[in-house]
């Protein structure tokens, strides 16, 4: 049995104390131990912003790359080796805002990895602008009469978009956030987890304690998370009642099984093979 102590960096947390992305790395952390993974079969990919250093504090193979293009560089690691397990982290600004369109066809490739998206609904690291999914009319730095523009649905838009797992969780409920984990890194697919990740020093609305009185578990429930429109009815479920849990699973073709580059291994394990130079000459 693996111990969650493994995944602890020797570098430590600067993030804000109290901050929810504290829950998303222990959660993380303990889900991947339960799973018997091990750091060196892991690579944890990031964008930028206060989540996004997240793969400093996490002991696996880890990238910190440009702002919203975390998919794209986890993709690119899970076709260059398809057996580790592959996880992206950002923000709701980094994933959301810039990483939008990356968003979007990742779900439409459907590769064999993870995308936990920490949503404090703020940017944080930037000192507190409005972000894609900060409420209408919230006050924010670059809003100080309030937000004009209504809030993507990161839920909403992931099923839409034909997304095979989509889920969310609390930092506030790590245990529960743990298990969401597990799931979504035994699914085969794209597996997308939107985090609620309380931003204690920029967001002020958006705290603990919202969400203590209003998060509740669909599993509870006996929610069906094959029901495509039952998914989709409670992903526009926002005021007293929001749910957290699993809101839709579904098995389906993954890309790596279908490209034919990779059906003899991972490519970083397969031999090298120098090129012919007399196929060169055929287009000279």
């Amino acid at each position: 049995m693996v111990d969650a102590a493994v995944f602890k960096s020797e570098v430590k947390p600067d993030w804000c104390p109290g901050c929810g992305d504290f829950g998303v790395l222990t959660s993380l952390q303990k889900a991947c131990a339960d799973l018997n993974l091990e750091p060196k079969d892991i690579m944890v990919v990031s964008g930028i912003g206060c989540s996004s250093n997240l793969p400093g504090f996490f002991n696996s193979y880890g990238m910190h790359t440009l702002h919203g293009r975390s998919l794209g560089v986890a993709q690119g690691a899970k076709f260059g080796n398809h057996d580790m397990t592959v996880i992206a982290a950002g923000g709701d600004g980094d994933g959301y805002g810039i990483g939008v369109g990356h968003f979007i066809h990742a779900i439409r490739r459907n590769m064999d990895m993870t995308y936990i998206v920490m949503d404090n609904q703020i940017y944080g690291l930037t000192t507190g602008q409005a972000s894609p999914t900060t409420e209408r009319m919230t006050k924010t730095k670059s809003t100080p009469t309030g937000s004009l523009e209504n809030s993507l649905n990161p839920i909403a838009l992931a099923l839409a978009g034909g997304c095979s797992f989509v889920a969310r969780g609390f930092s506030g409920e790590p245990a529960h956030l743990a298990e969401t984990f597990k799931k979504a890194i035994q699914h085969k697919g794209f597996a997308l987890v939107d985090v609620f990740s309380p931003c204690v020093t920029y967001n002020k609305t958006n705290t603990y304690p919202y969400f203590k009185q209003r998060v509740y578990k669909m599993e509870d429930e006996n929610h069906d998370t094959k029901n495509f429109e039952a998914a989709m009815k409670r992903a526009q479920e926002w005021g007293e009642r929001i749910p957290i849990g699993v809101f839709f699973a579904q098995e389906r073709p993954v890309y790596e099984d279908g490209e034919t580059a990779m059906m003899n291994g991972p490519l970083a394990k397969q031999p090298f093979k120098p090129l012919d130079p007399s196929i060169l000459l055929e287009f000279v």
